[in-house]
């Protein structure tokens, strides 16, 4: 969909328009033998990132947390821009600016107004990552990535979908899908008029990927 508002048919968005060692011991004069050197430990190499949790997003909205499967085998590069954002502090506190019933709903914009994304904090846009719909189809939970009219237009806005819609098959960028929290996008409020504008919308609390989380 494009950064604008549009109809149920179009896409989401406008009308559819990422010590120093220490010292060896020596043995002390009475000993018979000499000590074995002590030895540091070597610094653990840093952990290498869990997969499953380096790729998923945790959602805190106003209702309940919404965990997302981040998805970056169909858009490697949209999936990329959505971490790095979330790492960021990007998404927090943005409008869910336009909610559609029975179709979906779209935020990630900080304006609120559906026209701004990430290109105002410098990031360029990101080409489409279409994914064929024998690989992937928007259905309930499906999140995509809003564009204007060209396809190569996404920055930062995207939308979660409440229900099918085949008609955005293989138009817009699918880079993940809810596997645990919908009961909360469902209640995020909706928007009136063909477009879905919010008034006095609900926001996104925050935005974290799952890896980031401090150890319990």
């Amino acid at each position: 969909m494009s950064d604008e508002a549009g109809t149920p048919e179009k896409i989401p968005g406008e009308p559819p328009i990422g010590e120093e060692a220490a010292p060896e011991s020596t043995a002390e004069a009475a000993a018979p033998e000499a000590a074995a050197p002590e030895t540091t430990p070597e610094a653990a190499a840093p952990a290498e990132p869990d997969p499953k949790l380096e790729n998923t997003l945790i959602l805190e909205l106003k209702d309940g947390k919404v965990t997302i499967e981040l998805l970056p085998e169909l858009a490697p590069q949209h999936v990329e821009r959505i971490k790095t954002l979330a790492r960021a502090g990007f998404y927090d506190n943005t409008p869910f600016h336009r909610v559609i019933e029975g179709f979906m709903a779209q935020g990630g914009d900080p304006t609120g107004t559906g026209t701004g994304g990430a290109r105002e904090a410098g990031h360029e846009n990101l080409p489409a990552e279409f994914s064929p719909p024998a690989k992937a189809r928007f259905v309930r939970g499906t999140c995509g990535m809003a564009r204007t009219a060209d396809p190569n237009s996404a920055s930062s806005q995207f939308f979660i979908m409440f229900a099918p819609a085949p008609s955005l098959d293989g138009q817009y960028t699918i880079w993940g899908r809810v596997v645990d929290g919908m009961e909360a996008v469902d209640k995020i409020k909706r928007g009136t008029g063909g477009n879905g504008i919010v008034q006095g919308p609900d926001r996104l609390v925050k935005a974290r990927i799952a890896a980031d989380a401090p150890a319990a």
